[in-house]
Formats: C-alpha cells, sequence, structure tokens
C-alpha cells in the first residue's frame, strides 16, 4: 500500500507505469529576468489548467533576484502565492519545485508545508533543493559547502515534526525537548517530499530517502537509464518528475527546434516525445512556458485540448 494513496495532491499526480503533466508559474512569456504576474491573469489560468486536467502546478522559491542569472520565476514568496492559488482552485496539485532548505529554519519550513498541505486539501508536493546561487548563499550569510548537510537536517526535522507529537529533535539549528510541538500535522501523516536533482547526496541515498525525484530534462534514452538505476535501488514505486520548457507552434505537424531545456515544436511531435518520455518510465513533466511566442492561454487550451487527454490527471 502506498502511503500517499490518499493525498489528493500525490493520486492526482503520480501511478506507476502513467505520464500526467503539469505547469510551473509563471503562466506567462517573459523576455527577460522578471514576468509581469499579473495576479488575476495567473488566477484565471490557473483555472484554466485544472478544468484542462493538468495534473499539477508548481512554484519555485527563488528568494533574490540575481538578473545574472536569467530568470526571476513567479517573484512572489512561494507559501504566500500558493495559498492564494489553493483558494481559487479546487482540485489540481499544488508543487513546489522547490523549496529551498539552505535559508530557511528547519521548523519554519516544516510549519510552512504543513500549514500548506492542510490548507489546500491535502495537494502539496514538496519538491526540496539545496540552493545553487552563490548571491544567495554570500547575502543570506550561509556557507554554500554546508549546503548538503543543511538538506539533510531539514529533511530529518520536518519529518519528525509531522509525524510525531511533542518531538525529541535535537540537530545543530534545532533543539526540541519534547515539551513543545508544531501544528498542523498532515491529514495522512506525512507530506510526499521529492528531492530535486542530487541536492548534494547520492543517488542510494535519494531512492531510500526521498517520496520521488524532481529532475532536468535529458534525452528519453538518457532519462531512461537514470530512472532504471533509481528505481534498482528501492522495492516501493517512488515517482521521476521532469521539467520541461515548450514552445509550441501554430502548426501542429511542426517539427523541433532545440530552445534552452527544451525545444519549439506542434503539438503532434510533443505527443511523441512524451510518449518516449513515459515508455522511459518518466511520471510527470512540468511545462514552462518562458519562451512561447503565442498567447500563453492559447497554448495551455492547445495542451489541455490536444495533449493532455493522452497523459490525463489521475
Amino acid at each position: 500500500m502506498n502511503k500517499f494513496e490518499k493525498h489528493n495532491g500525490y493520486s492526482r499526480t503520480f501511478q506507476e507505469n502513467k505520464l500526467t503533466l503539469g505547469l510551473t508559474f509563471p503562466l506567462e512569456a517573459y523576455p527577460g529576468n522578471v514576468p509581469q504576474m499579473d495576479l488575476d491573469q495567473q488566477i484565471h489560468l490557473a483555472k484554466v489548467a485544472e478544468k484542462g486536467n493538468f495534473a499539477s502546478l508548481f512554484a519555485r522559491d527563488i528568494p533574490l533576484n540575481d538578473p545574472s542569472f536569467g530568470d526571476a520565476g513567479q517573484m512572489y514568496d512561494p507559501w504566500v502565492f500558493l495559498s492564494y492559488i489553493a483558494a481559487h482552485t479546487k482540485e489540481i496539485a499544488l508543487g513546489t519545485a522547490s523549496a529551498i532548505t539552505s535559508f530557511q529554519h528547519p521548523l519554519n519550513l516544516a510549519k510552512s508545508a504543513a500549514s500548506m498541505d492542510k490548507i489546500s486539501g491535502e495537494r502539496l508536493l514538496l519538491g526540496l533543493a539545496t540552493g545553487d546561487r552563490p548571491i544567495e548563499f554570500t547575502a543570506f550569510d550561509v556557507d554554500r559547502e554546508k549546503r548538503a548537510q543543511l538538506f539533510l537536517e531539514a529533511l530529518y526535522v520536518m519529518r519528525k515534526a509531522w509525524t510525531n507529537s511533542f518531538p525529541d529533535i535535537h540537530t545543530d539549528r534545532v533543539k526540541l525537548t519534547g515539551t513543545t510541538d508544531i501544528l498542523p500535522k498532515p491529514v495522512v501523516g506525512d507530506i510526499p517530499t521529492f528531492v530535486t536533482g542530487f541536492s548534494g547526496q547520492s543517488l542510494e541515498w535519494i531512492a531510500e530517502n526521498s517520496d520521488g525525484w524532481l529532475s532536468y530534462p535529458r534525452n528519453p534514452a538518457q532519462q531512461q537509464k537514470l530512472i532504471q538505476e533509481f528505481h534498482s535501488l528501492t522495492e516501493r514505486f517512488k515517482p521521476f518528475a521532469q521539467s520541461l520548457y515548450v514552445d509550441l507552434t501554430e502548426d501542429p505537424n511542426e517539427g523541433p527546434t532545440p530552445i534552452h531545456l527544451g525545444f519549439k515544436s506542434g503539438h503532434k511531435f510533443l505527443i511523441d516525445y512524451l510518449n518516449s518520455l513515459q515508455e522511459a518510465g518518466v511520471n510527470h513533466v512540468i511545462i514552462n512556458t518562458k519562451f512561447v511566442h503565442r498567447p500563453v492561454e492559447e497554448v495551455i487550451r492547445e495542451l489541455a485540448e490536444e495533449v493532455v487527454p493522452y497523459f490525463p490527471a489521475l
């Protein structure tokens, strides 16, 4: 029995040998660092995605705008923003891709995630990452060389805080002696938590300790080899998800042209490509619309009508 089969976000998004589709905020195209992020439009498009049977919507945690990096993401604090999205949607899973463990106290992160999961009706998919932008480590005065250690501590603390009442937790940053507690507790007793990239850990550790793995685009053959190795290290089904930048063209028959971390093509090639990823073992693809040249609502509706029916929410 999968412990998350009654978790609404997980059960909508993940099933063995099946692929589903999600979108990442901002749901817009923007040429520079900072998106417009008109909130009425983001809410409208989130509802279009939910009605169109996308499985998920993801928000990134980018604490500071680093112009040299080229993308400030959805700009708002992910917990505040996702709570706003949760209030305007009903069923679509809401994910972090990914919450940064290096710059938040583990108890604060545990409470934010548990609150978000409870408020949304058990829809949170918690992606975690160490963070990798040197400018942020300098600004927060955090030793970048300790980011893998901070990741381990955060995950340990969160899980113990979620699954135990008045837990006894002693780490470098946490001193709980069993006389106080963190509320709320997750309704299903835990929150599905995904390691992003390697986050400074070994593949063996990820397979043993994660509830799934969030990774990056690769060609299907490479992805299949990595997924097979990942699955060989665990007896329990643990889903594999990846991001993908897509610039959907008006011509459904147009072949692929490479873009950053993805491609420009018509929807027929996209369907074929997603089928190849499904055969490789990918369980979820999170589409990024940053580079689209058509109106984003038009693209999302075409995806919902022409592509999502092959990979619907579960």
